[in-house]
């Protein structure tokens, strides 16, 4: 985990943040509810994806923490799979508001695809689109 979606996701909140000029007031950072790719680079296809759109990627794959849960304000899910797990870990006294990131996609596609097993780069395309929507639309509805 946390070498395809969750660093594309994590890319483009930072930039859509620098963008409308809030960046300074997030802190922004992507891990998986897994630990098999832990230490490693995103897959080079997200890397391409983002260079091809100007989006700056600076990313080690790591596993959410129970610290995360005190440490961010939003913890956002790609898929239902790792919605359920990251409530399952969720301690009682966490601070942050686990929900899924397709739940604010304009297009109601509530599910951000896996694109690892595709061989496909236009897969990496659809994440960066719909992460690029669900992040505008976030900060649309917080005023931001």
């Amino acid at each position: 985990g946390n070498i395809c979606r969750s660093p594309i996701a994590e890319a483009v909140f930072r930039q859509v943040a620098k963008e409308r000029g809030v960046l300074a007031e997030w802190n922004i950072d992507s891990a998986g509810t897994g630990g098999k790719h832990v230490g490693s680079h995103p897959d080079r296809r997200a890397i391409q994806c983002l260079k091809d759109h100007n989006v700056e990627m600076d990313h080690l794959a790591r596993q959410v923490t129970l610290d995360d849960f005190r440490d961010f304000q939003y913890i956002f899910a790609m898929d239902n799979a790792n919605m359920n797990a990251l409530t399952d870990m969720a301690p009682e006294s966490s601070k942050a508001k686990v929900e899924l990131l397709g739940k604010y996609d304009p297009e109601g596609q509530a599910t951000i695809h896996d694109p690892y097993k595709d061989s496909d780069s236009q897969d990496f395309e659809e994440v960066y689109a719909q992460c690029l929507r669900c992040c505008n639309a976030f900060f649309d509805q917080l005023g931001g």
